[in-house]
């Protein structure tokens, strides 16, 4: 039976986890606790959902986090009452900046209990502030059977409100008196004769992720010089978001530059057009006059670059920016224009005057083949472990359609200016929303948890922050190769201002923290190697192994690479 009618807890809660998986849930991450006894109980017993238990909070967020960018599906997590809930706090920004549905349910003690110093009690009433998409307080179960709909009707609502009209977090709050266990009560066991279950649930349906919105046609002004620039970008259907890109390109015969954490890179051959050294281009102080653009075409979040960012800054070209969530995303605060439609939706007005092949366009793709040629020519040649060129060698060594996870800091930057085009259909990852280092481990094993053979590539620091992913060694299922850049520090302070003010950069700005790698992965029983050259690395990452867990460590020097990317770029 669907409904465990042991006692009021465990009636609503199986209702949620039942109408949930009806809609369409697979996986709940479960952190330990008695409070969220009830919920724990039987989200673990429910057919057809894969429940993980995971003892830190923050781990599980990001791990939650990762398994929904993939699926594109809420993931359900699951804590106690206290601080517990508090540590989901970094996850739950991710998800609101990044536009990744989560299902937040945080047990609570009942309000009698509250504001009177009873144990393990807080606020948890709008936790999370104004991140979530929706959020309430349950009403304490009832075995009332209109408070039996209310809690189906509420279940509903918050997948709904998770997905729409841009995915997010939905934070229920829900508060249980004793029993916690499931223990029997009889008014609770005798109202599973007035309830019919087919009924209860019957009209619930689940609605697998598709692209069903209907064409959208819009009047783009054209013009020769424009561009249309693919910013950071996770599509649930990568192939049909870059062969709309490209369709937009060849319409309008615009170069089409593309971030490195855009799958467009990874489907080269649909985009003749594509331009991957921009922010190696527009240093160039001749080049970035002559490119000027008319119109720009922005698809999505903007690339790192900051040279491109700076440069439409200065220039202020008309922008029309395509996406189809409510978030602003004019960083630059320029004449734009927004439509509120996805990329695989446009449709252009027709346009009776477009020439052929203008010398603007010309001039980006001489600029491309130059740039690039220089720069794969340079690596190429480079034998030391200089770091980028780690982003460089994984663009044209990893096997076809590998997730890939970028860490931030230096391998975003890194992956932007070396990740080279090609037709492996990689698929990156990232959090992008916040940018920040947290929760990078755990939201790779996310992304790879039942899925391919995956990578990361992290810097030290942004893998010593989340160790306790290790802690998910034992419940992931799958395999992932953490390529760990060890530059003993913070590599992206040595590209900033800051790092030429002494004694303080060291400690307080880089932070170098001197761990043994090595002892590290023997403490959580996980794979270490320590790579001493580039054809080792390549011999590592194609065929990747099928299971387990894996560090491949690259020592590098963070000043000596620094000094590296002023000089040649």
């Amino acid at each position: 039976m669907s409904i465990d009618f042991r006692n009021s807890n465990t009636i609503w809660a199986s209702i949620f986890a039942e109408s949930f998986h009806t809609l369409g849930l697979r996986t709940a991450i479960i952190c330990p606790g008695s409070r969220s006894a009830p919920l724990a109980v039987t989200f673990a017993q429910q057919e057809g959902i894969e429940a993980i238990p995971v003892l830190d909070e923050r781990s599980a967020a990001f791990f939650a986090l990762g398994i929904a960018k993939k699926s594109g599906l809420p993931t359900v997590l699951i804590c106690t009452s206290g601080t517990a809930g508090a540590n989901f706090y970094p996850a739950v920004i991710e998800a609101k900046e990044s536009r990744i549905p989560l299902l937040i349910l945080t047990a609570d003690r009942p309000p009698e209990m509250r504001e009177c110093h009873s144990g393990q009690t807080i606020d948890q009433v709008k936790l999370y502030g104004n991140y979530p998409n929706w959020q309430t307080e349950l009403a304490v179960p009832s075995l009332d059977l209109e408070m039996l709909d209310y809690a189906r009707q509420t279940a509903i609502y918050a997948w709904e409100r998770s997905l729409s009209p841009t995915p997010g977090v939905v934070h229920l709050n829900v508060p249980f008196r004793d029993p916690l266990a499931p223990l029997p009560e009889k008014e609770a066991l005798e109202l599973s004769s007035q309830l019919n279950e087919d009924d209860f649930f019957d009209f619930i349906h689940f609605s697998k992720p598709q692209l069903t919105s209907l064409p959208t046609p819009i009047p783009l002004p054209f013009c020769e010089q424009g561009i249309i620039i693919a910013g950071t970008a996770q599509p649930q259907f990568p192939q049909e978001y870059c062969e709309a890109i490209a369709q937009l390109s060849r319409t309008l015969k615009w170069p089409v530059l593309a971030d490195g954490l855009s799958p467009v890179r990874n489907y080269a051959d649909l985009n003749p057009n594509l331009i991957s050294t921009y922010d190696t281009i527009l240093r160039d102080r001749h080049l970035v006059r002559e490119l000027i653009p008319e119109v720009v075409i922005q698809i999505g979040d903007l690339p790192t670059s900051k040279a491109l960012r700076s440069w439409l800054a200065i220039k202020q070209p008309q922008t029309w920016i395509i996406d189809p969530s409510h978030h602003n995303l004019d960083s630059l605060h320029g004449r734009t224009i927004r439509s509120y439609i996805s990329i695989e939706q446009l449709v252009l007005e027709p346009i009776s005057d477009i020439p052929l092949e203008g010398e603007y366009l010309r001039l980006w793709q001489r600029s491309e083949i130059k740039f690039r040629a220089a720069i794969d020519e340079t690596l190429r040649k480079t034998v030391h472990l200089f770091e980028g060129k780690a982003a460089w060698l994984l663009s044209q060594i990893l096997p076809p359609k590998t997730p890939l996870f970028i860490a931030n800091s230096m391998p975003v930057r890194d992956i932007e200016s070396f990740w080279k085009p090609n037709n492996y259909q990689i698929q990156p990852f990232f959090n992008r929303g916040a940018n920040g280092i947290d929760g990078t481990l755990s939201t790779a094993l996310g992304v790879a948890h039942r899925q391919q053979s995956s990578v990361i590539l992290t810097g030290d620091l942004a893998l010593l922050h989340d160790t306790n992913g290790f802690l998910l060694h034992h419940k992931f299922v799958g395999h992932l190769t953490i390529i760990l850049i060890n530059n003993q520090g913070g590599g992206i302070f040595e590209m900033l201002p800051i790092s030429q003010f002494k004694p303080s950069f060291e400690d307080f700005f880089a932070t170098p923290q001197k761990v043994d790698f090595a002892t590290l992965a023997a403490a959580y029983n996980i794979e270490w190697e320590l790579i001493l050259s580039w054809k080792q690395l390549a011999e590592k990452l194609n065929p990747l192994p099928a299971k387990g867990i894996r560090i491949l460590e690259l020592r590098t020097n963070r000043k000596t690479d620094a000094q590296w990317r002023r000089s040649i770029l």
